[in-house]
């Protein structure tokens, strides 16, 4: 959801650039702003025990990102960072709670957004739990076709590398490459110089 930048630097933002891998906040942070995306990308994430990168999300232009906590006064469940040189605008917690309060059809949109965000993350774990990384893989790539209003019967090329994909699926980059291998014999997956087609 983007809200318009003239509302938001009434409201006092502010935009500040962001350098690729700088670190917008950390996992754990108390949430004390909302932040959107004026350019380049930015990504959520969080990290296991052992080291291992799990990507919550990936955001683009006029994309907002870290405002679940923000409703409930609590830390951010994930760290955020450009994926490259990226102007981020973010508006204090108190200002931005106070404006969505005085637009109630930004606040009807958040709800929306909130619920495609709960609902989301509730099919993202039902397909982790299946072990199967063919199952993870094809969810994932039916869900970034839908995310982008691609037709399920067309094929099209997949931008994210398969070290990104095992990053959203939680598989190793290994088993992605060797799944994707066996559903391209399959037919079930288009790989061409090196591009991925679903």
């Amino acid at each position: 959801m983007q809200i318009d930048l003239d509302l938001l630097f009434t409201w006092g933002a502010v935009a500040k650039k962001y350098h690729k891998d700088e670190v917008i906040f950390n996992e754990d942070e108390l949430a004390l702003f909302y932040y959107q995306v004026v350019e380049g990308s930015v990504k959520m994430f969080c990290n296991n025990e052992d080291g291992k990168e799990f990507t919550q999300g990936k955001f683009s232009k006029g994309n907002g990102f870290g405002e679940p906590p923000l409703f409930i006064n609590e830390v951010y469940p994930s760290s955020a960072m450009a994926m490259e040189e990226s102007i981020i605008i973010k508006i204090s917690k108190d200002k931005f709670l106070t404006m969505i309060d005085e637009y109630p059809e930004i606040n009807k949109c958040f709800m929306r957004l909130l619920a495609q965000k709960v609902f989301n993350k509730s099919n993202t774990n039902k397909h982790i739990v299946n072990q199967k990384p063919e199952h993870r893989i094809n969810a994932f790539l039916l869900d970034y076709k839908k995310k982008n209003g691609f037709s399920h019967f067309e094929k099209y090329q997949i931008p994210y590398t398969r070290q990104e994909i095992a990053d959203f699926t939680g598989l190793r980059v290994e088993t992605v490459i060797r799944t994707l291998s066996q559903m391209n014999k399959c037919n079930k997956v288009e790989i061409n110089n090196h591009k991925l087609f679903f």
